[in-house]
C-alpha cells in the first residue's frame, strides 16, 4: 500500500540522514576534531589506550587513526555513499516493518 511505501521512504531518508550528518557529528562529538584529538574526550582515552597497546604510538590504519582522519577532513564521498546505502536500506526495512506492525 502507499502508506507502507511512504513509511519505508521516510525510514530510508532518516537512515541516509544519520549516515551523512549524524555519523560525522558523532565522531566530532567523541573528540576527533579538525584541530586534533580534544583533551579529556573519549577520543583522547581511545588514543591513550591504542598508544599503550602499540608501544607508544598509534598505528596507521587503526580505528583511532581512521576516526581522527574523518574528524579532520570528514567522510569521503565513497564512505558517504556506502553508509547512506547501508543505513538507508536499514531505515527502509524498519519503516516497512513499522507499517506492518502498527
Amino acid at each position: 500500500s502507499s502508506s507502507r511505501a511512504m513509511k519505508a521512504a521516510i525510514g530510508a531518508g532518516v537512515g541516509i540522514g544519520i549516515a551523512v550528518i549524524g555519523a560525522p557529528l558523532a565522531i566530532w562529538g567523541a573528540g576527533f576534531t579538525g584541530a586534533g584529538i580534544a583533551a579529556g574526550s573519549m577520543a583522547a582515552k581511545m588514543m591513550s589506550t591504542a598508544a599503550i597497546a602499540n608501544g607508544g604510538g598509534v598505528a596507521a590504519g587503526s580505528l583511532v587513526a581512521t576516526l581522527q582522519s574523518v574528524g579532520a577532513v570528514g567522510l569521503s564521498l565513497g564512505a558517504k555513499v556506502g553508509l547512506g546505502t547501508a543505513l538507508g536500506s536499514v531505515g527502509a526495512a524498519v519503516g516497512s516493518w513499522f507499517s506492518e506492525n502498527n
